[in-house]
């Protein structure tokens, strides 16, 4: 039984919607598509909604598809940014199959892609991720530091994740994808803010708080009150937004 968990346990961690997606201009009418390219030569489909200088690079959870967080980058170009939002390899109709060094060259490809907008200045990008996108971006601060991180949901290894929903299993000696982020939070400089909801069944808060504070300053912790891991007070909510807002000018981004 557990080769066969072995096996097969990415189909249990990445849960792509196979696509297509619809234009960027349903979303808002400056929206843009565009196509990454990563350095191993996959093409992945993304939207642009152009903005200010400052500029936000989201990093989906595991999930669905870029569709999924239409309402939060409306939200944030509201703020005037400029909004990269991407599909990860196997999702949204990209080819390719998710894993952690996969992800890894996706998102480098895509800050890449926005630092090289001529409307954006490279010193003045932010990385939001949500949940397994937040170990995505923590993983792209350590090697290409932000101007700001913001981290929604997000946990201190696949493994603590696992543990916690499945604690009958080895997980530690079964996982090809770590996601180690507790390990690689220490290294991160930006300023940093982490959002987490205290009813989120996915992951648990109490990860979400040790991440946080094994983290250098400057940081700082917003709890969401009644908030699970998929509703939309995480999603587009107005105090998660006051929030980025708030931090987001506090580096100079906005």
């Amino acid at each position: 039984m557990l080769s066969r968990i072995w096996g097969l346990q990415r189909l249990l961690i990445y849960f792509p919607s196979p696509g297509p997606v619809p234009s960027a201009a349903v979303v808002l009418a400056t929206g843009r598509d565009v196509v990454l390219d990563t350095e191993d030569g996959i093409r992945l489909g993304a939207w642009y909604f152009p903005g200010g200088a400052g500029a936000v690079l989201v990093c989906n959870g595991n999930a669905g598809d870029r569709s999924m967080r239409a309402e939060l980058a409306v939200a944030l170009n509201r703020l005037g940014l400029s909004v990269l939002l991407f599909d990860y390899r196997g999702y949204g109709g990209n080819p390719g199959r998710p894993s952690e060094d996969g992800l890894a060259a996706d998102v480098r490809a895509a800050q890449a892609w926005l630092a090289a907008q001529p409307e954006v200045d490279p010193k003045r990008i932010a990385y939001f991720g949500e949940s397994l996108g937040a170990a995505v971006a923590v993983g792209l601060a350590v090697q290409r530091p932000p101007a700001a991180l913001v981290l929604r949901s997000p946990f201190t290894s696949l493994a603590d994740v696992g543990a916690v929903h499945y604690p009958w299993l080895p997980i530690r000696r079964l996982l090809l994808d770590r996601y180690p982020s507790i390990e690689r939070i220490t290294s991160v400089r930006a300023p940093l803010l982490v959002i987490a909801g205290d009813r989120d069944d996915i992951v648990p808060l109490a990860l979400s708080r040790r991440l946080y504070d094994a983290a250098a300053e400057p940081k700082r912790f917003v709890l969401v009150p009644g908030a699970g891991h998929n509703d939309p007070e995480l999603l587009n909510g107005s105090q998660m937004i006051n929030e980025i807002e708030g931090f987001l000018a506090s580096t100079d981004m906005t």
